[in-house]
């Protein structure tokens, strides 16, 4: 369902034919659900979420309660409308997340949770080593970007993530599923950061990476060595590929979120926002 937010005023949302006033709700709820933030991750989190600059009244919405009507909506999968009345009005809770995945917020969010992670792991906060993978999942009838993927069956999208060793998400980028692994990586890598691209030494993925243009292109772009992690010959069933699992492992951790069983979204930048959520409410639970 789409929303269409008013950004001259920066505080009036019209939600679906349901008006809201984004700013002067200030009221504190009570904590009840399983995805709410617990008092020691919104300790993490407060000092990452940007304040407000500029002209105007200050913030005065509750921002932990936004954010835990995002966490909610992630993890339960339920459509903006029918958010719990406990949370700040659907409008101003979409305004903030489609806010903050205009402007970057949540791919901060996530890089610098990732870094954290690693730290507290004994490693340095980039990574010498990444994992790259693709997941193709369906879409709905909200419409947007879309593509049939022939080798998955799939109409709908293609998700291309990139993650650590440790299985933290680094970067994903959402597009049509019919586009080709080797191009999504190159969008996916892209995303990253001049640090976490200079640090990062070796890459990893299936055969579907393989191929000389690809091969080299990384290694000029990432001053790196790309791995094709192959299943064993004659292999049948599941079999665990060495490293390649660990990004594997990450997709399925995202997925427990509901809103990420389909993708939901009209928008590829609302559905890459998504998984960044759900990327920070997983390490969020490790940090905590």
């Amino acid at each position: 369902m789409l929303c269409k937010v008013c950004i001259a005023t920066g505080d009036f949302v019209d939600f679906g034919g349901l008006s809201v006033i984004v700013e002067g709700m200030n009221e504190k709820r009570e904590k009840h659900y399983p995805s709410d933030l617990s008092d020691e991750q919104w300790a993490i989190l407060e000092p990452l979420i940007p304040a407000r600059v500029g002209p105007g009244r200050p913030t005065e919405v509750d921002l932990r309660s936004v954010l835990d009507g995002i966490c909610y909506r992630t993890r339960t999968g339920c459509q903006w409308r029918y958010l719990p009345a406990d949370f700040p009005p659907p409008g101003t809770v979409y305004y903030y997340f489609r806010k903050w995945a205009k402007d970057g917020t949540w791919f901060r969010i996530n890089q610098e949770l990732c870094k954290q992670g690693r730290i507290n792991q004994g490693r340095t906060p980039e990574p010498s080593g990444a994992i790259v993978d693709s997941q193709s999942v369906k879409t709905t009838e909200v419409g947007g970007e879309r593509g049939f993927d022939a080798g998955k069956n799939v109409n709908g999208r293609k998700r291309h993530a990139i993650t650590d060793t440790l299985g933290n998400l680094l970067a994903v980028v959402v597009n049509a599923a019919n586009t080709q692994d080797r191009e999504g990586a190159k969008l996916a890598i892209a995303k990253l950061s001049e640090q976490t691209i200079a640090s990062i030494k070796q890459l990893w993925a299936d055969g579907s990476y393989s191929g000389q243009p690809f091969t080299q292109w990384v290694r000029d772009t990432l001053k790196a060595s790309l791995e094709i992690a192959l299943r064993p010959p004659n292999s049948k069933g599941f079999v665990l590929v060495p490293v390649r699992w660990i990004v594997e492992r990450t997709l399925a951790w995202l997925s427990r979120h509901r809103c990420l069983s389909k993708d939901y979204e009209h928008c590829t930048m609302s559905s890459e926002a998504v998984i960044y959520v759900a990327s920070i409410s997983t390490m969020l639970k490790r940090l905590s």
